[in-house]
């Protein structure tokens, strides 16, 4: 599951939105699920990134985010019943919203099981 903002630029290399659906079927046999309800506004990136906030402005904003777009109501569990992997663009979970994403669904639905790879 794609949860990027910018999954189209130059810089995702093979990682291109484009590219994903055909790599992953041929390669693992799995299906490409881009989901931008998971993912970060522009703003509370640029705010992070290139006015370089800090991380605890980040997770609040993107939590609150999170709540105001009632991602658990307008997405099924059932999207995680089977393995499912979050694609983002950081090297690991500590500073990354995918962790944030995983900790609140966790909160509001339960029963994830959460690995960070």
């Amino acid at each position: 599951m794609d949860v990027r903002l910018n999954n189209k630029s130059q810089l995702a290399g093979f990682t291109k939105r484009e590219d994903l659906p055909y790599l992953l079927g041929q390669i693992c046999g799995a299906e490409y699920i881009y989901e931008p309800l998971l993912a970060p506004t522009q703003a509370i990136l640029d705010d992070y990134k290139k006015r370089k906030g800090s991380w605890e402005a980040y997770e609040e904003a993107f939590s609150a985010l999170m709540a105001e777009r009632l991602v658990e109501e307008r997405l099924s569990p059932e999207l995680f019943a089977v393995p499912a992997a979050l694609l983002c663009s950081e090297r690991t979970a500590e500073k990354c919203h995918r962790r944030l994403v995983l900790e609140y669904l966790q909160s509001k639905w339960g029963g994830l099981e959460i690995v960070h790879l």
